[in-house]
């Protein structure tokens, strides 16, 4: 199983402090950003891992993770995404280096105070299909949210002006090689991007998505609001334990 790291776009919720940098690049607390997705991917078990970034910051990438030595890592592998267009888009980057393997997705900005060991390990042994981790939350309009039919997820709606539950579909996704056959098939959305809420959907209509809760807390750290509280919680408890 390998892993992936989303952490392209603009951060335009973040500036200026995007300004001269990715957001990836931020610190939080004591530590710069991008350190927290791969250390959840590293706790995992999975140390085959892309690092996708875009931008005119790509190389500052390269000098503060170098091959990943920090991390218990022999290499890191670095792909480069031109422009914008959404999560499943640079995704779809990743394709070559998944080489028809399963693959953990974490967005960048994903800080998380546990692991999610138990969950990839029920990946692991799933036999086909994708996993998603869910966390209740007080502001779900902001996410993708699940729809339930008694445990089950029918559909995911992206950021609903009328939530149907208070969970959210957290930036941490696992799926079977099948995942960039369904970005293919993807048309833009309204706001011109491919959406990761109609990837989860595809294997929700074929029956083939199961879930998690997410124990402990969770930031996704893309504004200012929660870049503030991730740091605190980070240095309150910790974050991403093994």
């Amino acid at each position: 199983m390998k892993g992936v790291v989303l952490a392209g776009g603009l951060g335009s919720r973040l500036y200026p402090l995007t300004k001269v940098t990715n957001k990836h690049l931020l610190p939080v607390y004591n530590e710069p950003m991008i350190y927290y997705p791969i250390r959840i991917l590293v706790n995992a078990g999975i140390n085959e891992i892309l690092i996708v970034t875009g931008g005119n910051n790509a190389g500052d990438f390269l000098r503060l993770l170098e091959n990943g030595k920090d991390f218990g890592l022999k290499h890191i592998n670095y792909t480069y995404q031109q422009g914008e267009g959404g999560i499943a888009a640079a995704l779809s980057l990743a394709e070559h280096f998944a080489d028809q393997d399963k693959i953990v997705v974490v967005l960048g900005d994903n800080i998380i105070e546990n692991n999610i060991k138990a969950a990839v390990d029920k990946f692991r042994a799933q036999k086909e299909g994708a996993r998603i981790l869910l966390k209740e939350v007080t502001d779900p309009q902001r996410f993708g949210v699940p729809v339930f039919e008694g445990k089950k997820i029918i559909r995911i709606d992206e950021k609903p002006k009328q939530p149907a539950s208070n969970y959210a579909v957290i930036g941490i996704y696992m799926y079977d090689q099948r995942v960039f056959e369904f970005i293919k098939s993807l048309k833009p959305s309204q706001r011109g991007e491919l959406e990761i809420t109609d990837v989860n959907n595809f294997y929700i209509n074929e029956g083939k998505m199961e879930w998690d809760l997410l124990e402990g807390w969770w930031s996704d750290a893309g504004t200012f609001e929660s870049l503030y509280s991730a740091g605190q919680m980070v240095a309150k408890t910790g974050a991403n334990k093994l």
